[in-house]
């Protein structure tokens, strides 16, 4: 994890600004510091309005010894879920976490080291929570400190719990005039004032509350008021706490000097979680005009019922936390909660159906509309989809599907969006094409294990059928998604027809994202130029229009394409823009995978620190984590870095880890080839010859069934390690294969392994030629070599290089047909079948699978011109002679 930056220079994390002045406070100021200093964890409980977020805003904007690593700040205001803390906290502090069960214990080890102060506002409708993750962060980081605001003590051992005491007389006072409006200075209004402010216990809330009405009523008036309705509370039941009674006197007393008609509006405007604009007002508000509604806004706003804040030229209005409750409380009370609920629902759906155009053109101003109302939308989808309003609650999960496929809201959002899925099971409409549709774009990117691509293949069923082309076009590409990695050329067939299909529609976006996919496929069979050019044009449009995951995907592939091609310059600086480009989406699986390629990258060039930094914020989480986030390439990565540094059996870890995502143990086989064949390096390193084999052996058969030939190239090359009779061999068919596909910094490994098997003037030569080629391509060598460097050599291009270690061991071009058109795979197949072994006994000799002999027999029976073995065997006796 990258350091921590100053908190207080943040825009998220920082104490909240002091938006108006700070009035007395002095010696709690005093002590509170001095207890932080002794104390990890302290609390403040108190009243409801008694001032203890404004208290601790100030102690954290001005702590007496600043920690290392910084403040931050949570207001858990707005979170209504327990278990969610541990997350809320975590994006505060700028901390990843995976999608593992204990999210508590992950926080608490990416905090072991660090040294801050962790401001926990508004605790007290999240107790359990809060607790939990406090309990784990004094448990396990012995430099955080914690500072609490609640009204209830969390309960912990070693809480130091400081129960913020009214204001004294004169503080009380000072702050009535300093929010007050024009209040005279006479000895007859400062008496009331006094009195006013010992009638409410000198509450800071209350008291503002009061002052409120300064430009309404007079001091003496308004303290008349309070004498009636205080009246009741204070000789009430004695059994509610203090504070209750105190808070509620004042709201009630608020609530009740307002004229009905702001009642009225006042209660539905509790509904807003946490916070509206006008429009929305103006939606869910029954017979309120416009004019109307502005001017009871502003009654709202003048007695501090109602906040306005202006951001980016909107107005967005919201309630205090406490003052909301109440307006709730109010609504049910009216028994208006249904009513004014369902019309939430209909504002919030018909906001995001407003801004969908947004999709097509600038998905960056899309999310950042949608995040700002994100807590009012999920409110609306999960009470719609509690009741006999599914149908419009399912619509707006559909709309929202964007939001958590790019931001870090995965697991909630395919929660809900399965759930939509449930309530129109057996419903083939357009509807629920749209909501399958989205639970597979949210799975993509958070556990594409399948059953998501079968809801996309459904969903475009029912697209097309019900006439919606946009919908099947983006369902088609997610289907495709998920045929890449067993039927590649399907894939790309189905991503070409799809972009078609979507230029047709007028969908930019998947018209961009299904040639990216075509990218893909070429980028899969080591096609890199037509890689390159086939995204290109897509990536410009994507970034056009903010759709950040699928061009970073596509920067990505577009640097380990020219990584691989030898321009690795280049391919750093695509590296780059694809973590710059994934990096405001607060994304864990776009970020990482961005990540760990622009690390590959370093590795290759010889950086291996740089390496290391890039995957800082990721890496920490998953090397300590029980189970790993589904990130590709993340693992293959690390363990690739684990074998520069000699550390095999952590390779090996890493390599297998990569599919941790799916939960519990899971065999090697399910291991993309690439990583299969990474971990036969490892186990071979490791002293582990026959775990080599197999794992070399199973990669060689899945790229050979994808047709991926750098990877069938890397297999061969690590089958040349184990065997040293055909190492001469298989380091030339690997060769061949890396030069007929491009891959320039591949054959400078052919070639220098050739050279460790020839001799010694030869092998000189070919160093000389390699320590040529990679000060070109920038690909220093990983460890000293063994064999000597002839100057001679350098005079050689990496072409020439390669023509000349061929013909230094009778290499030439292959021919299509006959024995000299035998691969040295196909030759020992051959050697086996005449002598009578079976295919499954040729595939437990040279470690391959049944279908790899199939496929290598078939091969041989084409070039020699034979139709079955007793005509191999034959033609074999034949040639011997």
């Amino acid at each position: 994890m990258a350091d921590m930056p100053d908190a207080n220079l943040a825009d998220d994390g920082a104490p909240p600004p002091e938006l108006t002045s700070f009035v007395g406070r002095r010696a709690e100021l005093h002590v509170i510091g001095k207890a932080l200093g002794e104390s990890r964890l302290v609390t403040l409980t108190g009243a409801g309005g008694c001032g203890k977020t404004r208290l601790a805003a100030r102690l954290a904007a001005r702590p007496a010894r600043p920690p290392r690593d910084g403040v931050w700040w949570a207001d858990l205001a707005q979170e209504t879920d327990p278990a969610a803390v541990p997350r809320l906290v975590a994006t505060v502090l700028r901390v990843l976490l995976a999608g593992d069960s204990d999210e508590t214990a992950a926080l608490s080890r990416q905090l072991r080291e660090r040294e801050l102060l962790l401001v926990l506002d508004n605790c007290e409708h999240l107790l359990d929570g809060v607790a939990g993750v406090v309990a784990g962060l004094l448990r396990h980081c012995p430099h955080v400190t914690v500072l609490a605001t609640s009204r209830e003590p969390l309960g912990l051992p070693g809480e130091l719990v400081w129960r913020v005491p009214p204001l004294d007389a004169n503080d009380a006072v000072a702050l009535f005039l300093d929010r007050g409006h024009d209040v005279p200075r006479t000895e007859e209004a400062l008496t009331a004032v006094r009195d006013i402010c010992a009638r409410l216990d000198g509450i800071p809330l209350a008291v503002e509350l009061a002052a409120a009405w300064t430009g309404t009523l007079t001091p003496q008036e308004i303290h008349a008021e309070l004498d009636d309705r205080f009246a009741i509370l204070v000789t009430g039941h004695q059994g509610a706490p203090l504070r209750h009674r105190t808070l509620a006197a004042s709201m009630a007393w608020s609530h009740d000097l307002l004229e009905e008609r702001d009642q009225v509006l006042f209660r539905r405007l509790g509904v807003f979680e946490p916070g509206f604009t006008l429009a929305a007002a103006e939606g869910v508000l029954d017979g309120h005009g416009r004019v109307e509604l502005l001017t009871g806004l502003r009654r709202l706003i003048g007695k501090s019922l109602l906040l306005a804040e202006t951001r980016m030229g909107v107005t967005r209005y919201r309630m205090l936390s406490s003052v909301r409750r109440y307006a709730w409380e109010r609504l049910a009370e009216a028994g208006e909660l249904d009513a004014v609920r369902d019309r939430h629902l209909t504002v919030c759906l018909a906001l995001v159906r407003e801004a969908a155009p947004l999709l097509d053109g600038d998905k960056d101003t899309w999310r950042a509309r949608m995040r700002e109302e994100y807590p009012n939308l999920r409110a609306a989808i999960e009470w719609g989809l509690s009741g006999d309003r599914t149908d419009r609650a399912r619509h707006l999960a559909a709309e929202l599907a964007w939001l958590w496929h790019l931001e870090g809201r995965l697991v909630e959002g395919l929660g809900l969006l399965r759930l939509a899925a449930e309530r129109g099971a057996g419903e083939h409409s357009a509807l629920q094409a749209r909501v399958l549709t989205g639970l597979a774009l949210v799975a993509d990117t958070t556990h594409p294990a399948g059953l998501e691509f079968d809801a996309a293949d459904a969903a475009r069923a029912m697209a097309l059928d019900h006439g919606d082309p946009r919908t099947a076009c983006l369902a088609g590409s997610l289907s495709a998604i998920g045929m890449l990695l067993t039927s590649p050329d399907e894939a790309r067939l189905r991503a070409a027809a799809v972009r078609e299909e979507a230029v047709a529609a007028g969908d930019a976006f998947v018209a961009d994202a299904a040639q990216v996919l075509v990218g893909l496929v070429h980028h899969m069979r080591e096609e890199h130029r037509q890689a390159l050019a086939a995204m290109e044009t897509p990536v410009r449009g994507l970034l056009r229009r903010g759709d950040r995951g699928v061009a970073a995907l596509a920067l990505g592939l577009m640097a380990l394409g020219s990584a691989f091609l030898g321009e690795l310059r280049r391919a750093r600086t695509l590296a780059e823009q694809a973590v710059e480009v994934a990096a405001p989406l607060a994304d864990y699986h776009r970020a990482g995978t961005a990540r760990a390629v622009l690390a590959r990258v370093c590795h290759l060039q010889g950086d291996d620190k740089a390496a290391e930094l890039a995957l800082d914020p990721v890496i920490r989480l998953v090397d300590q984590a029980p189970s790993a986030p589904f990130v590709p390439g993340l693992a293959l990565t690390i363990g690739r870095l684990c074998l520069s540094r000699r550390e095999p059996v952590r390779a090996a870890e890493w390599f297998r880890s990569e599919t941790a995502w799916r939960g519990g143990e899971q065999p090697d086989e399910l291991l993309t080839p690439e990583t299969r064949i990474a971990l036969a390096a490892a186990l071979r390193q490791a002293g582990d010859p026959e775990g080599a084999a197999r794992a070399c052996a199973a990669g060689l058969d899945a790229a050979e069934a994808l047709g991926m030939p750098r990877l069938i190239a890397d297999a061969l090359e690590q089958q040349a390690f184990l065997d040293e009779a055909r190492a001469v061999a298989l380091h030339l068919e690997a060769l061949r294969l890396r030069a007929a596909n491009g891959l320039r910094l591949a054959c400078v490994d052919s070639l220098e392994a050739l050279a460790a098997l020839t001799d010694a003037t030869t092998g000189a030569r070919i160093m000389g030629a390699c320590d040529r080629a990679r000060e070109e391509l920038g690909y220093p060598r990983p460890h000293r070599p063994g064999v000597a460097s002839d100057p001679e050599g350098r005079r050689m291009e990496l072409e020439e290089a390669v023509a000349f270690i061929r013909r230094a061991h009778g290499g030439r071009r292959r021919p299509a047909t006959g024995w000299a058109g035998l691969t040295p795979a196909e030759q020992e197949v051959v050697r086996l079948a005449v002598a009578g072994l079976s295919n499954p006994e040729i595939g437990g000799r040279l470690f391959m699978s049944r279908s790899t002999v199939k496929t290598h027999l078939a091969h041989v029976y084409a070039k020699l011109g034979v139709a079955n073995r007793t005509e191999l065997a034959a033609l074999h006796r034949e040639h011997d002679r």
